[in-house]
């Protein structure tokens, strides 16, 4: 009987990522992966070593150990020169919570979608482009004069993810990218990226503290506590059925009727505790 072929390899592979800052264990042998067009949710509160881990597999931090893989070819630590960088650029592609931050106050819109595909693609008509990315991000052709300023929070977000999809990447990595907005503009942009999905090969990788959001846009999740992956699975079921402590303190954490902000801190407490080795009696 003929050997079954192999599965294919992933679109993004982390494996055993870790990285230290002095005596603080940032993150421990992390390891995931995300499938072509597949969404993954990595949650965790402040501290967790999610963020960290986003910066690693985008090339703004540099792993102590452990590799990422995009289509089964490592991606080096630091690119070699300019190509290299705009190459690496192109394959995984970042959206943080602020825009404001990372956007040009006095430049428009239509201007910093030419300047990247310029940068880019400098042998392409930006113009098509720019109209296609304006409407693809709900925007349309009356915001191409816009600068940051005269922009909702909302429309800002949306800026930020067409300048992220200008340069057609296979992965989007998005920090906390609705976590300043209120929750109608959250349910939009979620939305908005619901859509992408569905008309791109885009890989999504959402870095978030809401469960809210990965049961909206996510069909993976890990789960992050001091550094480590602690439970994963399909996002449907680690919200229905969370097997870690801490995941179900996550959950328990939400407020809803009769919720008890007392019980929810005693649990912290208690899992802040630094873990003791086991006596032989115990183990």
């Amino acid at each position: 009987m003929p050997e079954s072929p192999p599965p294919p390899e992933p679109l993004l592979r982390a494996a055993g990522l870790s990285r230290s800052f002095g005596a603080l264990r940032a993150v421990d042998d992390v390891s995931f992966t995300l499938p072509e067009g597949g969404s993954l949710g990595i949650v965790g509160g402040s501290g967790s070593g999610k963020t960290t881990t986003a910066r690693i597999v985008v090339g703004l931090e540099r792993a102590d150990a452990g590799e990422v893989r995009l289509r089964g070819r490592v991606r080096p630590a630091r690119a070699r020169g300019r190509a290299e960088r705009l190459a690496r650029a192109r394959e995984v592609q970042m959206v943080f919570q602020d825009p404001y931050l990372s956007l040009d106050p006095r430049t428009s819109v239509e201007r910093v979608l030419r300047e990247t595909l310029r940068l880019h693609f400098p042998d392409r008509d930006p113009a098509p482009r720019v109209r296609e990315l304006l409407d693809q991000v709900g925007l349309g052709a009356r915001a191409a004069d816009a600068t940051p300023r005269r922009l909702s929070g909302g429309q800002r977000q949306r800026v930020a993810i067409a300048r992220a999809l200008a340069v057609e990447p296979a992965v989007l990595v998005l920090d906390e990218a609705v976590a300043a907005l209120d929750v109608s503009v959250q349910a939009q942009i979620l939305n908005l990226l619901a859509d992408i999905r569905a008309e791109t090969t885009v890989g999504c990788l959402f870095i978030t503290h809401d469960l809210g959001v990965v049961r909206c846009v996510t069909d993976e999740l890990l789960v992050m506590h001091r550094g480590r992956v602690v439970e994963s699975g399909a996002t449907a079921r680690v919200l229905a059925a969370p097997r870690h402590p801490y995941t179900r303190l996550l959950m328990d954490s939400v407020p809803r009727p009769g919720w008890n902000p007392e019980r929810i801190a005693a649990a912290r407490q208690e899992l802040s505790r630094p873990q003791s080795t086991p006596t032989p009696q115990e183990a």
